[in-house]
């Protein structure tokens, strides 16, 4: 969807403040239907049964983990809408309306961490399925599972990676597009699966625990905070600074609750489906290795799973890579997007490659989801503040655009680097990860309650709120001009919609 014209996409190279420009309200579509269905993708993975596994072996029984995914999820979500809202007001990326906050250099900071953190995601979630998928094809008898099969493993991962890049380079429309033909079938593989899983074996509903060692008390507390950051409310976390990339190109004639609950249902969802999924299975084997789980159970259905299983990083990565582009745009590097979808295709793929000979599964995929909360709960709070409260009423996003110098905006915002800066250290102080880097003094003082979430976002508002209004007022006028919406958006080379009528159904 751009308004440029095909001559113009490929008459050159694109100067990067055209790509940059926010979605014109002519581009945008007035159905919120692909929202939905883009959310829903990219949770259906199975990544997702993973996580509510990882409960399990954590040590918690079925009732905790449950607890944890759906009260933790409810709130994750709620605030995620709010960041969904942002997209469609401004019809800015997320990175782009980082510069409001952090400034026109100072945004530089939260766009390089989503770049580099966007390649790690899309590696984990191909990395993760190439285990099962390898069952999977035992099962079928192509392969022997038991083998390492490395390089049979990156080369799926390759086939797999390509496909998500093709997808991502086309842009919004073909990601859109995707998730709206493709999700409803896997959704039927899934509710074969879960009839499968919950008539057909052996699930232990009451399941408490390891035998003799169920937590009770303060453990059992502090186990759950833990699970709690890393698939609770850290798991919608993690996806505040995705939302705005694809909700700019929402008309701002929807209705705001139609846009927030159809955005915020379609991750809910899926995440509370197959966090059950994944911690009813685990109750029968306490393993959370996913070709444990998924082989074991589904053998017989090796061929839809296995539809079902590529599907679920394909639907999540498209949205890594194409969130990628954006977020390196905004570094004001003189790269195409589509030039970035190539390149984080490649680096993900050497990621992968890195991870095939990487040990123990749980640790590394808690790790690395405690690790996201320190960052993306302390930008969350930094932009919640200005954007709910100091920008509350402003859709004006031309002066995020202004090259670097301009006078509209702080070259740095040092009210918001620091409120950013002390919320990472709090969330670390109240951390209480698998690895002892991720333990910090606090939580550790508390018995492993883990509050990191809330210290990051909380301490980093506080701040903010304190210190951010004086700067901002020093450089935005008191009368804004209104907002310019030029006919480009970020897709440039992409086929226009009509000025006269709004594309539906994307």
């Amino acid at each position: 969807m751009s308004g440029m014209t095909s001559s113009s996409a490929t008459s050159g190279p694109q100067q990067l403040e055209e790509v940059l420009q926010p979605v014109p309200e002519s581009a945008r579509t007035s159905s919120v239907s692909g929202q939905f269905w883009i959310w829903a993708g990219a949770n259906i993975a199975p990544i997702n049964w993973v996580l509510g596994a990882l409960g399990i072996e954590l040590g918690l029984g079925l009732a905790d983990t449950m607890i944890v995914l759906v009260l933790g999820n409810f709130v994750g979500m709620a605030l995620f809408g709010l960041f969904v809202l942002l997209g469609q007001r401004t019809g800015a990326t997320g990175m782009v309306l980082a510069r409001a906050a952090f400034g026109r250099r100072g945004g530089y900071l939260p766009a390089v961490i989503q770049a580099v953190l966007a390649v790690g995601w899309c590696a984990i979630n191909t990395w993760i399925i190439l285990d099962l998928v390898m069952a999977l094809f035992g099962e079928l008898g192509w392969v022997d599972a038991t083998a390492e099969n490395h390089a049979l493993k990156i080369a799926v991962a390759a086939v797999i990676m390509a496909a998500q890049v093709t997808i991502s380079w086309i842009g919004y429309r073909a990601i859109s597009g995707f998730e709206k033909w493709t999700v409803p079938p896997t959704i039927v593989v899934l509710v074969g699966m879960s009839i499968v899983a919950w008539t057909q074996l052996d699930i232990d509903w009451s399941y408490a625990g390891p035998p003799g060692e169920v937590l009770e008390g303060p453990a059992r507390f502090a186990a759950m905070t833990a699970v709690m950051t890393a698939i609770g409310i850290g798991w919608g976390i993690t996806w505040f600074t995705y939302a705005a990339d694809y909700s700019r190109f929402v008309s701002r004639g929807v209705p705001r609750i139609k846009l927030y609950l159809a955005s915020a249902l379609g991750q809910f969802v899926p995440v509370i489906w197959l966090g059950l999924l994944g911690a009813s299975l685990a109750t029968t084997n306490g393993q959370v290795d996913p070709g444990q789980l998924i082989v074991e159970a589904y053998g017989a259905l090796a061929i839809p799973v296995l539809f079902l299983v590529v599907h679920g990083p394909i639907a999540t990565n498209i949205l890594n890579i194409y969130t990628f582009g954006v977020a390196t745009q905004a570094l004001d590097l003189k790269l195409s997007r589509r030039t970035l979808s190539v390149l984080v295709g490649v680096f993900s793929l050497l990621c992968v490659a890195l991870f095939v000979v990487q040990g123990d599964f749980a640790t590394v995929l808690d790790s690395w989801l405690v690790s996201l909360v320190s960052w993306v709960a302390s930008w969350g709070g930094v932009m919640l503040v200005h954007f709910y409260w100091i920008e509350r009423n402003t859709t004006d996003v031309a002066r995020l655009f202004d090259p670097v110098g301009s006078r509209r905006l702080p070259d740095f915002n040092p009210a918001a680097l620091s409120a950013f800066g002390a919320g990472i250290v709090s969330t670390w102080l109240c951390m209480h990860g698998v690895i002892p880097v991720f333990q910090g003094p606090v939580s550790t003082a508390l018995g492993g309650v883990d509050l990191s979430w809330l210290a990051g976002l909380t301490v980093s508002a506080a701040i903010y709120a304190t210190f951010g209004p004086r700067v901002h007022r020093s450089y935005l006028p008191a009368t804004a001009p209104s907002a310019r919406t030029p006919d480009t958006d970020s897709d440039a080379g992409e086929t226009p919609a009509s000025p006269s009528r709004p594309m539906r159904g994307a």
